[in-house]
């Protein structure tokens, strides 16, 4: 019981991190980077911020569950798990395209990256399906 609470509150931090990230990110783009930018490069750093905020309001969600930990079916740590792969999946989706749009050259590396933060989200959300 207490591992749970403790993910729990761990996975809502999390979610709080992500949203004001995103809240922030979005703010940094369309003002401080739009001319930078371009209106592709802001539509695709929009988009990554978008990603951030539902990402973290599911976290905020997914810790609530009155089963958290334990699985939504029978114990095998559905939430947990579908928790911490949306997490670091949106941290490597999001992150990784910010990096790209700021500096191309420097974070090329990361390109191959960003597909893996897709799957992972992906990964996470049907770990709660299933």
């Amino acid at each position: 019981m207490e591992n749970m609470v403790a993910s729990s509150v761990v996975m809502w931090k999390l979610g709080a991190a992500l949203s004001a990230s995103a809240v922030a990110s979005g703010a940094f783009g369309a003002h401080a980077l739009a001319k930078r930018l371009g209106d592709k490069g802001s539509s695709t750093w929009s988009m990554a911020s978008s990603y951030l905020m539902v990402n973290g309001v599911a976290l905020l969600a997914i810790s609530q569950h009155p089963r958290f930990g334990l699985g939504l079916s029978g114990g095998k740590g559905a939430p947990r798990y579908a928790g911490m792969l949306i997490g670091v999946g949106a941290i490597t989706f999001s992150g990784s395209i910010f990096l790209l749009l700021l500096d191309r050259s420097r974070f090329r590396f990361l390109g191959p990256v960003t597909p893996l933060g897709g799957v992972s989200m992906i990964a996470g959300y049907l770990a709660l399906l299933f």
